[in-house]
Protein backbone atom coordinates (compact mmCIF):
# COMPACT_ATOMS: atom_id res chain seq x y z
CA UNK A 1 0.00 0.00 0.00
CA UNK A 2 3.22 2.15 1.30
CA UNK A 3 4.83 1.53 -2.48
CA UNK A 4 1.77 2.35 -4.32
CA UNK A 5 0.91 5.47 -2.79
CA UNK A 6 4.54 6.60 -3.25
CA UNK A 7 4.19 5.71 -6.97
CA UNK A 8 1.36 7.75 -7.20
CA UNK A 9 3.01 10.71 -5.75
CA UNK A 10 6.02 10.46 -8.22
CA UNK A 11 3.44 10.06 -10.69
CA UNK A 12 2.01 13.32 -9.64
CA UNK A 13 5.38 15.06 -9.67
CA UNK A 14 6.57 13.76 -13.14
CA UNK A 15 2.95 14.90 -14.37
CA UNK A 16 2.94 18.01 -12.86
CA UNK A 17 6.92 18.88 -14.29
CA UNK A 18 6.02 17.92 -17.36
CA UNK A 19 2.83 20.16 -17.48
CA UNK A 20 5.06 23.07 -16.21
CA UNK A 21 7.52 22.45 -19.13
CA UNK A 22 4.62 22.09 -21.23
CA UNK A 23 4.03 25.38 -20.28
CA UNK A 24 7.75 26.90 -21.04
CA UNK A 25 7.99 25.61 -23.95
CA UNK A 26 4.98 27.81 -24.78
CA UNK A 27 6.05 30.25 -23.41
CA UNK A 28 9.37 30.23 -24.87
CA UNK A 29 7.91 29.68 -28.72
CA UNK A 30 5.94 32.94 -28.18
CA UNK A 31 9.56 34.86 -27.62
CA UNK A 32 10.49 33.15 -30.91
CA UNK A 33 13.00 35.48 -33.29
CA UNK A 34 10.64 37.67 -35.36
CA UNK A 35 10.90 37.99 -39.26
CA UNK A 36 11.15 41.82 -40.32
CA UNK A 37 11.32 43.68 -43.63
CA UNK A 38 13.56 46.97 -44.03
CA UNK A 39 14.33 48.81 -47.41
CA UNK A 40 12.14 46.05 -49.39
CA UNK A 41 14.24 43.25 -48.52
CA UNK A 42 12.49 39.88 -48.41
CA UNK A 43 11.74 39.22 -44.33
CA UNK A 44 13.69 36.18 -44.39
CA UNK A 45 16.95 38.27 -44.74
CA UNK A 46 16.21 39.74 -41.33
CA UNK A 47 15.93 37.57 -38.23
CA UNK A 48 16.17 38.66 -34.92
CA UNK A 49 18.33 36.72 -32.14
CA UNK A 50 16.54 34.56 -29.68
CA UNK A 51 15.03 36.01 -26.80
CA UNK A 52 17.22 35.73 -23.28
CA UNK A 53 15.67 36.91 -19.87
CA UNK A 54 19.08 36.13 -18.79
CA UNK A 55 20.60 39.05 -21.22
CA UNK A 56 22.96 41.79 -19.65
CA UNK A 57 21.53 45.17 -20.02
CA UNK A 58 24.62 46.62 -20.08
CA UNK A 59 26.21 44.51 -22.83
CA UNK A 60 25.61 46.07 -26.57
CA UNK A 61 27.70 43.86 -27.92
CA UNK A 62 26.24 42.85 -31.64
CA UNK A 63 25.21 44.22 -35.18
CA UNK A 64 22.24 46.34 -35.15
CA UNK A 65 19.86 47.86 -37.52
CA UNK A 66 17.44 50.71 -37.87
CA UNK A 67 13.53 50.28 -37.57
CA UNK A 68 12.69 53.58 -35.47
CA UNK A 69 12.80 56.71 -35.24
CA UNK A 70 13.20 59.61 -38.06
CA UNK A 71 15.91 60.65 -40.12
CA UNK A 72 17.35 63.07 -38.87
CA UNK A 73 17.84 64.66 -35.73
CA UNK A 74 13.65 64.69 -35.08
CA UNK A 75 10.99 64.70 -34.11
CA UNK A 76 10.06 65.09 -37.42
CA UNK A 77 9.13 68.25 -38.26
CA UNK A 78 10.22 70.24 -34.94
CA UNK A 79 13.12 72.12 -34.22
CA UNK A 80 14.05 74.72 -32.02
CA UNK A 81 14.35 78.33 -33.15
CA UNK A 82 17.91 78.93 -34.43
CA UNK A 83 19.41 82.16 -33.61
CA UNK A 84 20.44 84.70 -36.81
CA UNK A 85 23.62 83.03 -37.05
CA UNK A 86 22.23 79.37 -37.17
CA UNK A 87 19.88 80.88 -40.53
CA UNK A 88 22.30 82.44 -41.72
CA UNK A 89 24.45 79.59 -41.78
CA UNK A 90 21.55 77.13 -42.82
CA UNK A 91 20.61 78.86 -45.63
CA UNK A 92 24.20 78.30 -46.90
CA UNK A 93 23.00 74.29 -47.41
CA UNK A 94 21.71 72.97 -50.63
CA UNK A 95 20.16 69.72 -49.43
CA UNK A 96 18.30 66.93 -51.35
CA UNK A 97 15.60 66.80 -48.60
CA UNK A 98 13.86 69.63 -46.89
CA UNK A 99 11.81 70.15 -43.48
CA UNK A 100 11.97 73.53 -44.30
CA UNK A 101 11.50 74.65 -48.48
CA UNK A 102 10.85 78.07 -47.59
CA UNK A 103 14.65 78.52 -45.93
CA UNK A 104 16.50 75.64 -47.46
CA UNK A 105 14.53 74.38 -50.98
CA UNK A 106 15.93 70.71 -51.41
CA UNK A 107 17.16 70.47 -55.09
CA UNK A 108 17.39 67.45 -57.28
CA UNK A 109 20.48 68.23 -59.00
CA UNK A 110 23.44 66.75 -57.52
CA UNK A 111 25.90 69.50 -58.67
CA UNK A 112 23.90 71.80 -56.96
CA UNK A 113 23.60 69.81 -53.38
CA UNK A 114 26.44 70.29 -51.17
CA UNK A 115 25.90 68.06 -48.49
CA UNK A 116 29.44 66.36 -47.48
CA UNK A 117 28.76 62.80 -48.20
CA UNK A 118 27.38 63.37 -51.91
CA UNK A 119 30.88 64.03 -52.54
CA UNK A 120 32.59 61.43 -50.40
CA UNK A 121 33.30 63.50 -47.38
CA UNK A 122 32.37 62.29 -43.64
CA UNK A 123 29.11 62.86 -43.18
CA UNK A 124 30.37 63.13 -39.63
CA UNK A 125 28.52 62.94 -36.09
CA UNK A 126 26.04 62.79 -35.29
CA UNK A 127 24.52 62.54 -38.66
CA UNK A 128 25.94 59.08 -39.48
CA UNK A 129 23.86 58.07 -36.10
CA UNK A 130 20.86 59.57 -37.01
CA UNK A 131 20.54 58.92 -40.49
CA UNK A 132 18.71 55.72 -41.37
CA UNK A 133 20.59 55.18 -44.72
CA UNK A 134 23.00 52.10 -45.11
CA UNK A 135 22.52 52.36 -41.19
CA UNK A 136 24.13 48.73 -40.36
CA UNK A 137 26.52 49.29 -37.36
CA UNK A 138 28.45 47.07 -35.11
CA UNK A 139 28.88 47.41 -31.19
CA UNK A 140 32.42 46.25 -30.13
CA UNK A 141 32.29 46.61 -26.22
CA UNK A 142 36.10 46.81 -24.36
CA UNK A 143 36.63 47.02 -20.70
CA UNK A 144 37.32 50.96 -21.58
CA UNK A 145 35.98 51.37 -24.84
CA UNK A 146 32.87 51.13 -26.75
CA UNK A 147 33.54 50.74 -30.49
CA UNK A 148 30.41 52.01 -32.72
CA UNK A 149 31.64 50.63 -36.60
CA UNK A 150 29.38 52.10 -39.35
CA UNK A 151 29.07 50.12 -42.30
CA UNK A 152 28.85 53.47 -44.27
CA UNK A 153 32.39 55.23 -44.94
CA UNK A 154 33.94 52.07 -43.00
CA UNK A 155 33.61 54.64 -39.97
CA UNK A 156 34.92 53.90 -36.24
CA UNK A 157 33.89 56.04 -33.38
CA UNK A 158 35.69 55.82 -30.07
CA UNK A 159 33.63 56.08 -26.50
CA UNK A 160 35.58 55.90 -24.26
CA UNK A 161 34.33 54.47 -20.81
CA UNK A 162 37.32 54.84 -18.14
CA UNK A 163 36.34 57.74 -16.29
CA UNK A 164 38.65 60.56 -17.95
CA UNK A 165 37.33 64.13 -18.69
CA UNK A 166 36.00 65.73 -21.81
CA UNK A 167 39.51 67.97 -23.13
CA UNK A 168 38.65 71.40 -21.86
CA UNK A 169 41.32 74.36 -21.81
CA UNK A 170 44.67 74.00 -24.03
CA UNK A 171 44.25 70.39 -24.17
CA UNK A 172 40.77 70.86 -26.10
CA UNK A 173 42.39 73.55 -28.03
CA UNK A 174 45.35 71.12 -28.62
CA UNK A 175 43.05 68.14 -29.97
CA UNK A 176 40.46 70.86 -32.24
CA UNK A 177 37.56 69.80 -33.73
CA UNK A 178 37.20 66.72 -36.07
CA UNK A 179 33.89 65.13 -37.82
CA UNK A 180 33.16 62.54 -35.38
CA UNK A 181 34.65 64.57 -32.23
CA UNK A 182 35.46 63.14 -28.69
CA UNK A 183 32.97 61.15 -26.70
CA UNK A 184 33.25 59.92 -23.12
CA UNK A 185 30.43 57.43 -21.17
CA UNK A 186 29.47 56.97 -18.19
CA UNK A 187 26.80 54.04 -16.79
CA UNK A 188 23.56 55.63 -14.94
CA UNK A 189 21.39 52.49 -14.01
CA UNK A 190 21.27 50.31 -17.50
CA UNK A 191 21.69 53.63 -19.09
CA UNK A 192 24.64 54.31 -21.40
CA UNK A 193 25.34 58.20 -21.44
CA UNK A 194 27.82 59.72 -23.82
CA UNK A 195 28.62 63.22 -23.94
CA UNK A 196 30.73 64.52 -26.97
CA UNK A 197 32.42 67.79 -27.91
CA UNK A 198 34.60 69.07 -30.62
CA UNK A 199 32.68 68.55 -33.59
CA UNK A 200 33.65 70.05 -37.26
CA UNK A 201 30.91 72.53 -37.83
CA UNK A 202 31.44 71.66 -41.48
CA UNK A 203 29.93 68.47 -40.77
CA UNK A 204 26.04 69.42 -41.00
CA UNK A 205 23.84 68.15 -38.13
CA UNK A 206 21.64 65.72 -40.05
CA UNK A 207 20.49 65.54 -44.14
CA UNK A 208 18.08 68.17 -43.49
CA UNK A 209 20.50 70.81 -44.02
CA UNK A 210 20.42 71.58 -40.08
CA UNK A 211 23.97 73.23 -38.90
CA UNK A 212 25.88 73.12 -35.73
CA UNK A 213 28.34 75.23 -34.38
CA UNK A 214 32.20 74.06 -33.37
CA UNK A 215 30.37 75.14 -30.21
CA UNK A 216 28.24 72.75 -30.41
CA UNK A 217 28.11 69.50 -27.77
CA UNK A 218 25.81 66.53 -27.97
CA UNK A 219 24.32 63.99 -24.59
CA UNK A 220 23.69 60.77 -25.88
CA UNK A 221 21.18 57.77 -24.33
CA UNK A 222 21.46 54.61 -24.98
CA UNK A 223 19.19 51.77 -23.40
CA UNK A 224 18.78 48.21 -24.17
CA UNK A 225 15.17 47.60 -23.62
CA UNK A 226 15.11 44.08 -24.37
CA UNK A 227 18.21 41.79 -25.96
CA UNK A 228 17.08 42.80 -28.83
CA UNK A 229 16.32 46.33 -28.99
CA UNK A 230 18.29 49.37 -28.46
CA UNK A 231 16.70 52.67 -28.11
CA UNK A 232 18.92 55.94 -28.21
CA UNK A 233 17.42 59.98 -27.21
CA UNK A 234 19.57 62.81 -28.15
CA UNK A 235 20.03 66.63 -27.20
CA UNK A 236 21.74 68.93 -29.23
CA UNK A 237 23.37 71.52 -27.18
CA UNK A 238 24.24 74.89 -29.42
CA UNK A 239 24.19 78.45 -28.21
CA UNK A 240 25.50 79.58 -31.28
CA UNK A 241 23.41 78.23 -33.45
CA UNK A 242 20.05 77.12 -31.08
CA UNK A 243 18.37 79.56 -29.04
CA UNK A 244 17.62 76.59 -27.06
CA UNK A 245 19.11 72.83 -26.65
CA UNK A 246 17.34 70.41 -29.22
CA UNK A 247 16.25 66.97 -27.88
CA UNK A 248 15.27 64.35 -30.31
CA UNK A 249 12.94 61.16 -30.63
CA UNK A 250 13.59 58.24 -30.13
CA UNK A 251 16.06 56.01 -32.47
CA UNK A 252 15.29 52.43 -32.16
CA UNK A 253 17.22 49.57 -33.51
CA UNK A 254 17.03 45.92 -33.88
CA UNK A 255 19.82 43.35 -33.25
CA UNK A 256 20.69 40.84 -35.75
CA UNK A 257 21.12 37.36 -35.67
CA UNK A 258 24.77 35.75 -35.97
CA UNK A 259 23.97 33.90 -38.86
CA UNK A 260 22.03 36.75 -41.02
CA UNK A 261 22.82 37.05 -44.49
CA UNK A 262 22.54 40.94 -45.54
CA UNK A 263 25.67 41.94 -43.29
CA UNK A 264 28.02 38.88 -43.47
CA UNK A 265 30.03 36.83 -46.13
CA UNK A 266 30.69 33.00 -46.02
CA UNK A 267 29.66 32.61 -41.85
CA UNK A 268 31.90 35.59 -40.74
CA UNK A 269 29.89 37.61 -38.13
CA UNK A 270 31.17 41.22 -38.47
CA UNK A 271 30.21 44.37 -40.18
CA UNK A 272 33.53 45.24 -42.04
CA UNK A 273 33.16 41.59 -43.54
CA UNK A 274 29.96 42.26 -44.72
CA UNK A 275 28.49 42.49 -48.59
CA UNK A 276 30.34 45.10 -49.35
CA UNK A 277 32.53 48.06 -47.13
CA UNK A 278 29.75 50.76 -48.44
CA UNK A 279 33.32 52.98 -48.17
CA UNK A 280 32.87 55.95 -50.81
CA UNK A 281 35.87 56.17 -53.31
CA UNK A 282 35.05 57.57 -56.81
CA UNK A 283 37.44 55.07 -58.86
CA UNK A 284 35.37 53.05 -57.72
CA UNK A 285 32.84 53.95 -60.36
CA UNK A 286 34.52 51.78 -63.10
CA UNK A 287 32.65 49.45 -61.97
CA UNK A 288 34.99 46.98 -59.62
CA UNK A 289 32.74 48.44 -56.20
CA UNK A 290 30.65 44.89 -56.41
CA UNK A 291 33.33 42.95 -56.27
CA UNK A 292 35.37 44.38 -52.81
CA UNK A 293 37.71 41.08 -53.26
CA UNK A 294 39.25 42.43 -56.70
CA UNK A 295 39.16 40.59 -60.03
CA UNK A 296 37.33 41.41 -62.90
Amino acid sequence: MRNRFISSVVALVVLSFAFTTVAEIAAAAAQRPILYPINGKPREYFELVDYDTTYNPRDFSGIWFRVGGARGHGPELQHPDLTPEGWERMKTHHPSRTYLPDVVPATTDPTAANYPALTCNPKGFPSIVVDDNHDHHEVVQLPTRILQLWQEERMPREIWLDGRALPAGDDYGNIGVSWMGMSVGHWEGNTLVVETIGLDNRAWLDTFAFPKSDESRVVERYTLTDPETLELEQILYDPVYYTEPWISDIKVWRKEARDARPVNNFGWYGLFSGINDLLCAPMNGGGRASNPYGGD
